[in-house]
């Protein structure tokens, strides 16, 4: 799925707030150590935590980065597979036809071969999109994390968790084909077999001459390509020892944040104490407020410390989750609508019947 408006900002609250009402907890324990039971030195020098936050976020910007090609790339090939698929449309309805046929074929006739045609390559693409959202054992902790599964089951839940793969492919084969298709593994490929092997046999009855059946040929193997390169990106993860360390300094400068936020705001809090020694010689309640504030103004440290590990810990966790482009997350690419709007295309560009409208967007968000 893939969100074309700004994400709702309620729904990355939502997504987070157990990690935010953490990061509150985290940071609320060093300030009570420090201010209310007196272990002034309770603290870690900000220059050398400075210097850690800095390695975390070019670490998480390296990951991120590398995130964003694999998801990039995968929207690249399936960009592809618009392309050639409304190219394959063309050569079917224009290429399969009378001028060489050994039999002469009537019209009826032309159209059921070039909607079978099409249809098989509906088939591939449903064959393609279901294979692509299998989960891999590195993509089970993600999806089945409280947060991610929650979040899907309030904003989306896309139809391959619902539907088999074999009633999605039913209607668009014939029963000779989706019983050689699922006697095998690999569906996407067989459809392609099956489609190669159809042409060929077009080719003996003179319906594609040689040129023409070597072009159509020829996008075949592109397809096959196209389907490669996709299931490269979903076989092969992120590596996880970068993943893994990236987790680990995240946290590990998480953990240290509030013990190196605390003295800071102790420092402007005696600064302003000093500022109010200095001005002011009154003792009113105003005054006496002031001077309360400035004693604990450490406390402010607190909703600094959970921003700054949220902005860091949502950062790892974008990246975290947009590394797998094609499990089905809010921000993946949209392989299910997108092949629905090839079908459309494809269709109707062979003047088909009974085409499917698009999928509904869903809290802003298509699958």
């Amino acid at each position: 799925m893939y969100t074309r408006r700004i994400f709702p900002v309620r729904g990355v609250i939502k997504w987070t707030r157990r990690h935010i009402l953490l990061f509150l907890i985290m940071s609320t324990i060093p300030v009570i150590l420090f201010d209310v039971i007196g272990l002034k030195w309770l603290h870690v020098p900000w220059l050398p935590l400075g210097v850690l936050g800095t390695a975390v976020a070019f670490i998480v910007s390296f990951k991120n980065n590398a995130s964003y090609d694999r998801l990039w790339e995968a929207r690249k090939i399936w960009g592809g597979i618009v392309n050639a698929s409304r190219s394959w449309t063309i050569m079917v309805k224009d290429f399969i036809n009378n001028d060489h046929a050994k039999v002469k074929k009537t019209d009826n006739e032309l159209k059921t071969l070039h909607k079978e045609m099409v249809h098989r390559h509906v088939a591939w693409l449903t064959a393609l999109r279901y294979q692509l959202r299998v989960d891999k054992p590195w993509e089970q902790h993600l999806k089945n994390s409280k947060s991610n599964r929650e979040f899907r089951e309030s904003y989306y839940l896309v139809c391959e968790d619902t539907i088999p793969i074999e009633d999605a492919i039913k209607s668009y084969i014939s029963q000779e084909d989706y019983d050689d298709v699922f006697a095998k593994g690999n569906q996407a490929s067989q459809l392609l077999g099956i489609q190669s092997k159809r042409l060929r046999e077009l080719k003996e009855d003179g319906l594609i001459e040689d040129f023409r059946h070597m072009e159509m040929a020829n996008l075949l193997v592109e397809f096959y390509a196209l389907q490669g390169k996709s299931e490269r990106i979903k076989n092969f993860p992120y590596p996880r020892q970068f993943a893994t360390l990236n987790y680990l300094f995240v946290w590990a400068f998480i953990i240290l944040l509030p013990f190196g936020i605390m003295e800071g705001f102790e420092t402007i809090g005696r600064h302003i104490l000093e500022d109010l020694a200095m001005h002011s010689s009154q003792t009113s309640t105003f005054h006496q407020a002031q001077e309360f504030i400035a004693k604990h103004f450490v406390w402010f440290s607190i909703p600094f410390s959970t921003l700054l590990a949220w902005v860091f810990h949502t950062m790892e966790a974008i990246g975290e989750n947009t590394e797998n482009p094609f499990e089905g997350g809010p921000n993946d690419v949209p392989i299910t609508d997108l092949s629905r709007g090839i079908e459309i295309d494809i269709r109707q560009l062979i003047d088909d019947d009974n085409i499917p409208a698009p999928y509904e967007w869903k809290n802003d968000i298509v699958m």
